[in-house]
């Protein structure tokens, strides 16, 4: 998960380095007091910035550079080369920052600059002396993070029905599933950020409904909150089993911190397992599962994992990957029962397991916005400041359908980077900034040690143009509709993944 400090490389930067060797546009990696230290030249200006992403520590050194900002290569995050500030999610914490002099030919990274401590902002609406979001999701807490981090002084109140901090998802299937991640990595923040910042975050506790007119939240235990401005993050759920013995108790799926640690606490004395469904999720258990030394299987009623989404080129690398390492596909098949240790196949088979996990999709938990009269189609709608058909209440994440510009239609995407960039974007509208939400979507996944990137939104297209090989792990896939560019994915190529981002932001596609 995280980046891990080697001893300093490059040269001393305390000592300088003379400015021919930094040209214009140019990036080098030095250290100062022991620390990897990122020179950037723009033009007469240079920065000194820390060398890993805060993220999970990628290189920056192989990230992009545009116009004052710097882009991480692995998951997109985006800083302020000027300040560090964290702009763009993942990334939430800023990095460092050193100043730089220039003396003659030489340049010379000088002490590392302290935080200042921003000034409260004015907001250019009227204030809302209380905020209250409804999930402890990515998009919930994101928006919480950033109104603290923009300043805003009123009351936020953060109403999660996990029982557990908001959490690190995307390595619950990936890392910590397959035991390479510590639990301590998996909270997002420890309880004292929450209290250090003055967050009202209220574990455990379902919200009931939403009164519209009183500007009230309705809790399941009777009592009502009121609110200036609310924010809906309510997330997925998993698509439920419904088959006979779906409800035993090593059947699974997974979304929550407690789902993974379920798995991971079976997986101790488990031989074998069954995963229902190749979708990412689904996928993503499968290989760490076999990563702890499991048998595992795979049952799905389509003909190639994940086509939908990568195509069949992909979807056919995906599958010859996960065979390389063992794993067993029954692709056009499905479930038929689960047994206390075997799963019956409709096709006739049956398969061993210690585990079952299914992965078969998930839905927007839309219900409250729906009970609450709020405009829903497949999703909540709402506009391109992420708020709802009632003003002041705002939605973001896996619920959320909103204008998209890249793509010149209405799309709603379940995708963790999504979700906490937009609950950055509602939390400065929620502050009267009027910011339109116009990032690409991207994510990533992961599959033992290939990474899949992928920016832009493709529902459908015409035509998939490959360039380089798949099976080498060295390509980028274009998809394409009436000859423009809707989305990119890319192995190993994280360079022209950043460049496809931000062409798209550009409309350069």
């Amino acid at each position: 998960m995280a980046g891990s400090h080697s001893q300093p490389s490059g040269p001393d930067l305390a000592l300088g380095i003379a400015l021919a060797e930094l040209p214009d546009g140019g990036k080098l990696i030095g250290h100062r007091d022991g620390e990897p230290v990122l020179l950037v030249r723009r033009g007469p200006e240079i920065f000194a910035v820390a060398a890993a992403c805060s993220h999970y520590g990628g290189p920056l050194a192989e990230g992009l550079v545009a116009d004052d900002t710097i882009r991480c290569p692995w998951h997109h995050a985006c800083f302020d080369l000027r300040t560090g500030e964290a702009l763009r999610a993942p990334a939430l914490s800023p990095l460092a920052c050193w100043s730089v002099e220039q003396r003659g030919d030489m340049i010379f990274a000088g002490e590392k600059r302290k935080k200042p401590s921003p000034a409260p902002r004015e907001s250019d609406g009227a204030a809302a002396e209380r905020i209250v979001i409804v999930g402890g999701g990515a998009a919930g807490f994101a928006a919480a993070e950033r109104l603290r981090r923009e300043q805003y002084q009123g009351s936020i109140v953060m109403l999660s029905d996990d029982d557990a901090l908001p959490a690190d998802r995307p390595n619950l299937s990936k890392d910590y599933l397959a035991g390479k991640a510590p639990e301590d990595w998996i909270p997002l923040r420890k309880q004292g950020f929450y209290t250090k910042n003055g967050i009202d975050l209220r574990l455990g506790t379902r919200v009931a409904g939403l009164d519209v007119g009183a500007n009230e939240v309705m809790l399941a235990d009777g009592a009502r909150l009121a609110f200036d401005k609310l924010l809906l993050a309510t997330g997925a759920e998993p698509v439920r089993l419904t088959i006979p013995g779906a409800d035993q108790p090593h059947v699974h799926t997974l979304r929550s911190f407690a789902d993974s640690r379920a798995i991971i606490a079976q997986a101790g004395t488990a031989r074998s397992a069954v995963v229902l469904g190749a979708s990412f999720i689904g996928l993503e258990v499968a290989a760490a599962l076999r990563t702890r030394g499991i048998e595992v299987h795979v049952v799905a009623p389509e003909e190639r994992p994940m086509e939908r989404v990568l195509g069949p080129q992909m979807g056919d690398f995906i599958r010859a990957l996960h065979e390389e390492n063992g794993v067993v596909f029954h692709l056009g098949d499905t479930a038929a029962s689960i047994g206390t240790r075997e799963v019956r196949l409709n096709g006739g088979g049956t398969l061993v397991a210690d585990i079952v996990v299914a992965g078969i999709g998930v839905r927007p938990r839309t219900s409250l916005a729906e009970a609450a009269g709020l405009a829903t189609d497949r999703g909540v709608l709402v506009d391109a400041y992420l708020e709802t058909s009632a003003p002041g209440i705002y939605a973001a994440g896996d619920i959320a359908r909103w204008p998209d510009p890249h793509s010149g239609g209405n799309i709603r995407v379940e995708h963790w980077v999504v979700a906490e960039r937009q609950g950055a974007a509602a939390a400065l509208n929620m502050l009267g900034r009027r910011k339109p939400f116009t990032d690409v979507p991207f994510f990533w996944s992961q599959h033992y040690d290939v990474p899949i990137n992928y920016v832009g939104h493709a529902e459908g297209w015409d035509a998939i143009e490959v360039e380089g090989d798949i099976a080498a792990k060295d390509c980028i896939l274009r998809f394409k509709r009436g000859g423009r560019v809707l989305a990119v994915a890319t192995i190993f190529r994280d360079a022209e993944s950043l460049e496809a981002e931000l062409a798209m932001e550009r409309d350069q596609v």
